[in-house]
Protein backbone atom coordinates (compact mmCIF):
# COMPACT_ATOMS: atom_id res chain seq x y z
CA UNK A 1 0.00 0.00 0.00
CA UNK A 2 2.86 2.13 -0.04
CA UNK A 3 2.46 3.58 -3.72
CA UNK A 4 -1.44 4.10 -3.28
CA UNK A 5 -0.12 6.01 0.30
CA UNK A 6 2.35 8.24 -1.96
CA UNK A 7 -0.56 8.49 -4.49
CA UNK A 8 -2.75 10.30 -1.98
CA UNK A 9 -0.06 12.43 -0.05
CA UNK A 10 0.90 13.68 -3.95
CA UNK A 11 -2.95 14.69 -4.55
CA UNK A 12 -3.02 15.93 -1.06
CA UNK A 13 -0.10 18.43 -1.36
CA UNK A 14 -0.78 19.22 -4.89
CA UNK A 15 -4.12 20.40 -4.00
CA UNK A 16 -3.21 22.78 -1.45
CA UNK A 17 -0.47 24.15 -3.57
CA UNK A 18 -2.72 25.23 -5.98
CA UNK A 19 -5.60 26.11 -3.92
CA UNK A 20 -2.46 28.82 -3.11
CA UNK A 21 -2.23 30.09 -6.42
CA UNK A 22 -6.15 30.18 -6.63
CA UNK A 23 -6.18 33.15 -4.36
CA UNK A 24 -4.09 35.01 -6.95
CA UNK A 25 -5.40 34.40 -10.56
CA UNK A 26 -7.36 36.16 -12.55
CA UNK A 27 -11.11 35.23 -13.56
CA UNK A 28 -9.68 35.12 -17.40
CA UNK A 29 -7.01 32.93 -16.10
CA UNK A 30 -9.74 30.50 -14.43
CA UNK A 31 -11.65 30.38 -17.84
CA UNK A 32 -8.22 28.88 -19.45
CA UNK A 33 -7.24 26.72 -17.04
CA UNK A 34 -10.86 25.58 -17.11
CA UNK A 35 -10.78 24.95 -20.95
CA UNK A 36 -7.23 23.44 -20.48
CA UNK A 37 -8.70 20.93 -18.05
CA UNK A 38 -11.71 20.12 -20.10
CA UNK A 39 -9.41 19.52 -23.05
CA UNK A 40 -6.78 16.93 -21.14
CA UNK A 41 -9.70 15.21 -19.35
CA UNK A 42 -11.38 14.17 -23.45
CA UNK A 43 -7.69 13.64 -24.46
CA UNK A 44 -7.42 11.05 -21.64
CA UNK A 45 -10.70 9.70 -21.79
CA UNK A 46 -9.70 9.04 -26.13
CA UNK A 47 -6.93 7.62 -25.58
CA UNK A 48 -8.10 5.19 -22.83
CA UNK A 49 -10.85 4.16 -25.28
CA UNK A 50 -8.52 4.14 -28.54
CA UNK A 51 -5.92 2.20 -26.72
CA UNK A 52 -7.92 -0.64 -25.13
CA UNK A 53 -10.86 -0.67 -27.49
CA UNK A 54 -9.02 -2.62 -30.27
CA UNK A 55 -8.15 -5.36 -27.57
CA UNK A 56 -11.07 -5.93 -26.46
CA UNK A 57 -12.62 -9.69 -26.05
CA UNK A 58 -16.24 -8.34 -25.67
CA UNK A 59 -16.62 -5.03 -27.78
CA UNK A 60 -20.34 -4.52 -26.96
CA UNK A 61 -19.92 -4.94 -23.19
CA UNK A 62 -19.11 -1.35 -23.00
CA UNK A 63 -22.45 -0.39 -24.75
CA UNK A 64 -24.33 -2.96 -22.28
CA UNK A 65 -22.16 -1.35 -19.25
CA UNK A 66 -23.12 2.12 -19.61
CA UNK A 67 -26.71 1.64 -20.39
CA UNK A 68 -27.08 -0.59 -17.13
CA UNK A 69 -25.22 1.54 -15.75
CA UNK A 70 -26.83 4.44 -16.91
CA UNK A 71 -30.13 3.69 -15.34
CA UNK A 72 -29.02 2.38 -11.99
CA UNK A 73 -27.10 5.34 -11.72
CA UNK A 74 -30.07 7.48 -12.67
CA UNK A 75 -32.71 5.77 -10.37
CA UNK A 76 -30.08 7.04 -7.75
CA UNK A 77 -29.86 10.07 -9.00
CA UNK A 78 -26.55 10.30 -7.87
CA UNK A 79 -25.47 12.98 -9.75
CA UNK A 80 -28.16 15.64 -7.52
CA UNK A 81 -27.07 13.87 -4.50
CA UNK A 82 -23.53 14.26 -5.31
CA UNK A 83 -23.75 18.08 -5.92
CA UNK A 84 -26.34 18.87 -3.20
CA UNK A 85 -23.93 17.47 -0.99
CA UNK A 86 -20.58 19.01 -2.01
CA UNK A 87 -22.56 22.54 -2.36
CA UNK A 88 -23.79 22.18 1.02
CA UNK A 89 -20.26 22.69 2.58
CA UNK A 90 -18.70 25.02 -0.61
CA UNK A 91 -19.63 27.19 -3.36
CA UNK A 92 -18.82 27.84 -7.31
CA UNK A 93 -18.47 24.84 -9.25
CA UNK A 94 -16.49 22.46 -6.96
CA UNK A 95 -19.04 19.36 -7.49
CA UNK A 96 -17.99 19.33 -11.43
CA UNK A 97 -14.99 19.60 -10.55
CA UNK A 98 -14.61 16.76 -7.85
CA UNK A 99 -16.35 14.89 -9.95
CA UNK A 100 -13.62 15.24 -12.57
CA UNK A 101 -10.70 14.99 -10.25
CA UNK A 102 -12.18 11.34 -8.94
CA UNK A 103 -12.44 9.98 -12.44
CA UNK A 104 -9.24 11.66 -13.84
CA UNK A 105 -7.79 10.17 -10.40
CA UNK A 106 -9.20 6.62 -10.44
CA UNK A 107 -10.01 5.99 -13.79
CA UNK A 108 -6.30 5.00 -15.45
CA UNK A 109 -4.78 2.53 -16.69
CA UNK A 110 -1.79 3.37 -13.99
CA UNK A 111 -4.36 3.78 -11.53
CA UNK A 112 -5.92 0.16 -11.98
CA UNK A 113 -3.15 -1.54 -12.83
CA UNK A 114 -0.39 0.08 -10.18
CA UNK A 115 -2.59 -1.73 -7.07
CA UNK A 116 -2.74 -5.18 -8.88
CA UNK A 117 1.36 -5.26 -9.65
CA UNK A 118 1.85 -3.76 -6.23
CA UNK A 119 -0.32 -6.45 -4.82
CA UNK A 120 1.00 -9.40 -6.69
CA UNK A 121 4.40 -8.51 -7.54
CA UNK A 122 5.65 -5.86 -4.93
CA UNK A 123 5.88 -3.58 -7.44
CA UNK A 124 5.59 0.22 -6.90
CA UNK A 125 6.47 1.62 -9.97
CA UNK A 126 3.23 2.34 -12.15
CA UNK A 127 1.95 3.79 -8.50
CA UNK A 128 4.94 5.92 -8.38
CA UNK A 129 4.80 6.95 -11.51
CA UNK A 130 0.84 7.79 -11.64
CA UNK A 131 1.52 9.98 -7.95
CA UNK A 132 3.39 11.90 -9.70
CA UNK A 133 1.15 13.00 -12.47
CA UNK A 134 -2.23 13.15 -9.91
CA UNK A 135 0.40 15.96 -7.92
CA UNK A 136 0.69 17.88 -11.11
CA UNK A 137 -3.15 17.40 -11.82
CA UNK A 138 -4.11 18.05 -8.31
CA UNK A 139 -2.13 21.73 -8.65
CA UNK A 140 -4.27 22.73 -11.82
CA UNK A 141 -7.62 21.52 -10.76
CA UNK A 142 -6.68 23.06 -7.13
CA UNK A 143 -5.95 26.59 -8.21
CA UNK A 144 -9.46 26.52 -10.87
CA UNK A 145 -11.73 24.37 -8.51
CA UNK A 146 -10.21 25.23 -5.02
CA UNK A 147 -8.63 22.98 -2.31
CA UNK A 148 -11.97 20.74 -1.83
CA UNK A 149 -10.13 18.49 -4.55
CA UNK A 150 -7.75 17.48 -1.78
CA UNK A 151 -11.56 15.10 -1.23
CA UNK A 152 -10.26 13.54 -4.17
CA UNK A 153 -7.32 11.49 -2.23
CA UNK A 154 -9.62 10.02 0.40
CA UNK A 155 -11.90 8.51 -2.82
CA UNK A 156 -8.65 7.25 -4.58
CA UNK A 157 -7.47 5.29 -1.30
CA UNK A 158 -10.85 3.48 -1.00
CA UNK A 159 -10.63 2.67 -4.76
CA UNK A 160 -6.88 1.54 -4.91
CA UNK A 161 -6.85 0.01 -1.77
CA UNK A 162 -10.16 -2.14 -2.91
CA UNK A 163 -8.40 -3.27 -6.04
CA UNK A 164 -5.08 -3.68 -4.21
CA UNK A 165 -7.10 -6.28 -1.52
CA UNK A 166 -8.84 -7.95 -4.55
CA UNK A 167 -6.20 -8.58 -6.06
CA UNK A 168 -4.59 -10.29 -3.07
CA UNK A 169 -7.73 -12.33 -3.03
CA UNK A 170 -8.00 -13.39 -6.31
CA UNK A 171 -4.04 -13.80 -7.64
CA UNK A 172 -4.04 -15.02 -10.96
CA UNK A 173 -7.98 -14.55 -11.63
CA UNK A 174 -7.95 -11.14 -12.02
CA UNK A 175 -7.49 -11.09 -16.07
CA UNK A 176 -6.30 -8.33 -18.04
CA UNK A 177 -9.52 -8.32 -19.76
CA UNK A 178 -11.43 -7.62 -17.25
CA UNK A 179 -8.98 -4.70 -16.54
CA UNK A 180 -9.14 -3.66 -19.95
CA UNK A 181 -13.37 -3.74 -19.86
CA UNK A 182 -13.32 -1.37 -16.77
CA UNK A 183 -10.06 0.73 -18.99
CA UNK A 184 -12.79 1.55 -21.87
CA UNK A 185 -15.86 2.39 -20.00
CA UNK A 186 -13.48 4.77 -17.39
CA UNK A 187 -11.99 6.35 -20.70
CA UNK A 188 -15.70 7.14 -21.87
CA UNK A 189 -16.29 8.39 -18.48
CA UNK A 190 -13.25 10.79 -19.00
CA UNK A 191 -14.39 12.09 -21.98
CA UNK A 192 -18.32 12.92 -21.00
CA UNK A 193 -16.43 14.75 -17.95
CA UNK A 194 -14.48 16.74 -20.34
CA UNK A 195 -17.54 17.84 -22.73
CA UNK A 196 -19.29 19.06 -19.50
CA UNK A 197 -15.97 21.38 -18.31
CA UNK A 198 -16.00 22.60 -22.01
CA UNK A 199 -19.31 23.36 -21.58
CA UNK A 200 -19.76 21.17 -25.17
CA UNK A 201 -22.51 18.92 -23.66
CA UNK A 202 -23.66 18.32 -20.13
CA UNK A 203 -23.08 14.93 -18.97
CA UNK A 204 -24.36 13.51 -15.62
CA UNK A 205 -21.35 11.38 -15.62
CA UNK A 206 -21.96 10.69 -12.08
CA UNK A 207 -25.02 8.91 -12.65
CA UNK A 208 -23.04 6.69 -15.11
CA UNK A 209 -20.60 5.71 -12.46
CA UNK A 210 -22.38 2.63 -11.55
CA UNK A 211 -21.10 1.60 -15.44
CA UNK A 212 -17.97 0.77 -13.80
CA UNK A 213 -19.70 -2.35 -12.04
CA UNK A 214 -20.97 -3.73 -14.54
CA UNK A 215 -17.71 -5.37 -16.31
CA UNK A 216 -16.62 -7.29 -12.59
CA UNK A 217 -20.28 -8.92 -12.58
CA UNK A 218 -20.51 -9.88 -15.72
CA UNK A 219 -17.03 -11.45 -15.36
CA UNK A 220 -18.25 -12.96 -11.92
CA UNK A 221 -21.16 -14.45 -13.52
CA UNK A 222 -19.22 -15.99 -16.88
CA UNK A 223 -16.43 -17.58 -13.94
CA UNK A 224 -19.18 -18.85 -11.66
CA UNK A 225 -20.51 -20.51 -14.95
CA UNK A 226 -17.52 -21.43 -16.22
CA UNK A 227 -18.22 -19.64 -19.51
Amino acid sequence: MFGTFFNVGMIIAGSIIGSIFKKGIKDEYHSILMQAMGLVAMGLGINAIVQHLPSSEYPVLFIVSLAIGGIIGQKLDLETRFNALVNKYSKGNLAEGLSTAILLFCIGSLSILGPVEAALKGDYTYLLANGMLDGITSIVLASTFGIGIAVAAIVLFCWQGSIYLIALLMENSLSNALLNEITIVGGILILASGLSILGIKKCNTLNLLPSLLIPPLVFLIMHVLHL
